[in-house]
């Protein structure tokens, strides 16, 4: 069994615990209804991560969550739409945290300082969403058409927040490189690339220590600077 206590809050189970109240109960039907769609949630990711998106089935999901196949249909259409659902709201969560970060900092915060501040934000999300980081960036593959294309969508968003970023910054950078869009688009496929080997490799621990590559990469495309001894 996964020890989710190391897997992080979205690959939360509920395995070995009791289960929600049966029958008529004094939560408020909106409560149980939330606190269902919450356990399914958490129990998808830590399945997919644990054996593979191709191996998990409906039971799976409903005996991790302890909750019913009713319930589980109540929410979801099968395993893809829980599935696609689980990435979508970690993967929101995911940014959310990366712009959060970068608006603690002043407004006049220099450039580069606002680049590692996202930088790190997005990788110690990962680093502590162990689990979330094997799906998102192994399993969604394997999960069809629909996943690939949430794949695409991710890599578009991160290109869009570096070309946001770049545009802004060379407002007070004049000398910095104007690119075309698909530049943005290989330093987002680039860091994936980078997150990946570290999660196939078991490392998913160490990815805040690609920090200084990646910052350092997006400066000497984006700043033309020489890379940081």
């Amino acid at each position: 069994m996964t020890d989710t206590r190391q897997e992080g809050t979205l690959a939360r189970t509920h395995e070995g615990k009791p289960g929600l109240p049966r029958g008529r109960s004094r939560l408020p039907a909106r409560t149980v209804l939330a606190s269902q769609r919450e356990r399914l949630l958490g129990a998808v990711v830590a399945a997919v991560a644990e054996t593979g998106y191709a191996a998990v089935t409906v039971a799976s999901i409903v005996r991790r969550a302890r909750v019913s196949r009713v319930a589980f249909y109540a929410h979801f259409a099968d395993k893809e739409d829980c599935f696609l659902s689980a990435t979508r709201e970690g993967g929101q969560l995911m940014f959310t945290d990366l712009v959060s970060a970068t608006r603690t900092l002043p407004v006049d915060a220099p450039a580069e300082a606002v680049l590692r501040t996202a930088c790190r934000a997005f990788l110690a999300f990962l680093a502590k969403e162990p689990a979330f980081a094997r799906v998102f960036y192994v399993e969604m593959s394997a999960a069809g058409p629909r996943a690939v294309d949430r794949i695409d969508a991710a890599q578009h968003r991160f290109a869009g927040l570096n070309r946001t970023w770049h545009q802004r910054a060379r407002t007070r950078n004049p000398e910095w490189p104007a690119v075309p869009y698909e530049v943005y688009l290989a330093l987002a496929g680039a860091t994936a690339e980078l997150v990946r080997a570290r999660v196939r490799s078991g490392e998913t621990d160490a990815i805040p220590d690609l920090e200084n590559t990646i910052v350092s990469l997006h400066l000497a495309v984006l700043a033309d600077r020489r890379w940081a001894r």
